[in-house]
C-alpha cells in the first residue's frame, strides 16, 4: 500500500538489547535473511536480530542506507563507487568493530559487507606477529616451546618482515 502512494515502505528492526530502528525496506533487503523474512511474509511487525547489538546494527543501517543511495549508472561505475563508500565505510573502524561488524554480515547475510569487513581485518592483520594474533582472537597457544620453535625454523618465510613483540 505503501508503494502506491509513492511512500518508501519500512522495517522496524530490533535488536539483541532492545533498540527498535526503522529503515527503508530497499535498504534492508541488502540483507539476504531480513529478505527472506519479507518475502516469507514475516516482516510484518517488529523484525528481531538476536544476534546483533544496537550500536552494531546502528553501523549496519548506515551501510545499508549509503550503499543502497548510489545511483545506477552504469555496471562498472556503480560498482566503483560502491567500492569507494564500503572502503570508506569501514576505514576508520577499530578491530573490535570491525570484530562485530563481520559478526553481524554473517547474521544477516550480507555479503558485500562481510567482504568489506573482512579485507579490512586482513589489512589490520597484516604484518603482526603471531603473539598479537592469538590476543586479538583470543587464541590460546597449545604449542610447546620447542613445537613453535621447530615451525618457526620450518616455514621461516611467514615470519618476515612481521612486526615484533615479546611473542614473537
Amino acid at each position: 500500500m505503501a508503494a502506491e502512494t509513492g511512500t518508501p515502505t519500512t522495517l522496524t528492526l530490533k535488536s539483541n538489547d532492545d533498540e527498535l530502528f526503522s529503515v527503508v525496506e530497499s535498504a534492508a533487503i541488502l540483507s539476504v535473511t531480513i529478505r527472506n523474512m519479507v518475502e516469507d511474509g514475516c516482516a510484518g511487525g517488529v523484525i528481531p536480530l538476536v544476534n546483533v547489538d544496537g550500536k552494531t546494527l546502528a553501523r549496519v543501517i548506515t551501510y545499508m542506507n549509503g550503499i543502497s543511495a548510489i545511483p545506477g549508472v552504469g555496471a562498472a561505475a556503480e560498482e566503483e563507487k560502491k567500492k569507494s563508500y564500503r572502503d570508506k565505510f569501514v576505514s576508520d573502524m577499530d578491530f573490535e568493530t570491525l570484530a562485530d561488524m563481520v559478526l553481524a554480515a554473517n547474521y544477516l547475510n550480507m555479503s558485500c559487507l562481510m567482504d568489506a569487513v573482512s579485507a579490512k581485518i586482513a589489512r589490520v592483520m597484516e604484518k603482526k606477529s603471531v603473539g598479537w594474533v592469538r590476543r586479538k582472537f583470543g587464541i590460546e597457544n597449545d604449542y610447546t616451546p620447542e613445537e613453535e620453535a621447530a615451525v618457526k625454523e620450518e616455514h621461516k618465510w611467514t615470519f618476515e618482515g612481521v612486526e615484533t613483540d615479546d611473542d614473537n
